[in-house]
């Protein structure tokens, strides 16, 4: 069992973020959903950027690693497109297994560490990253400076670049001009092999 603190993507918290709760919960984990909009959801892109940029992405940072702050033992940092990118920086800034956490599990986002003034991503965090092929919003270069830095901690590194497709939040079912459930359904799958694993620290 693995303690999972979820980040939700530009859009909030929308249905297929609780949906992706519930499918780790169904399978035995306990999850914390961290919403970072105080409720706000949204259904186009452009307008939830603009609110997103609006608190400023520094400010949500920060909120995020607050947000996490009383959490104690061992957790796994999870999280869609924006939430991704809080995910990683949560466990990047907590220093990783020493600040308890023991992998980020990143669904369409990834940035380069220096984009949030870090350095190095920590030893033994192991890493799942999850892109779509042609996700409209994936840069390949933030994905490779990201992945560059995982490799050189030392640390696990399981990427899915490839689901053949071109959405980008595609397990959400409420997007029906994104969502694949072929492809939601692999995701899921080698999510819930990556969490049982890290629900294992010291193993």
């Amino acid at each position: 069992m693995t303690t999972i603190a979820l980040f939700h993507s530009v859009l909030g918290v929308r249905p297929g973020v609780l949906a992706a709760a519930e499918v780790f919960r169904a399978a035995g984990h306990q999850v914390r959903v961290i919403d970072t909009y105080d409720g706000r959801v949204f259904d186009d892109y452009d307008e939830a950027s603009a609110f997103a940029q609006s608190i400023g992405y520094p400010t949500l940072m920060d909120g995020a690693l607050a947000a996490v702050a009383d959490q104690t033992g061992w957790f796994v940092t999870a999280g869609f497109s924006m939430g991704a990118i809080l995910a990683e920086y949560v466990a990047a800034a907590r220093g990783g297994r020493g600040g308890g956490v023991v992998g980020s599990l990143q669904f369409a986002g990834a940035m380069p560490l220096k984009e949030a003034c870090l350095t190095d991503w920590p030893a033994e965090t192991p890493v799942q990253l999850h892109y779509a092929v042609d996700d409209p919003f994936r840069d390949e270069g933030w994905v490779t400076s990201f992945v560059e830095a995982v490799r050189a901690s030392g640390s696990g590194l399981e990427t899915f670049l490839d689901y053949p497709i071109a959405g980008h939040l595609f397990t959400d079912s409420s997007l029906a001009a994104e969502y694949d459930a072929t492809s939601a359904s692999l995701v899921f799958e080698r999510a819930l092999e990556f969490l049982g694993r890290a629900g294992d620290p010291g193993g």
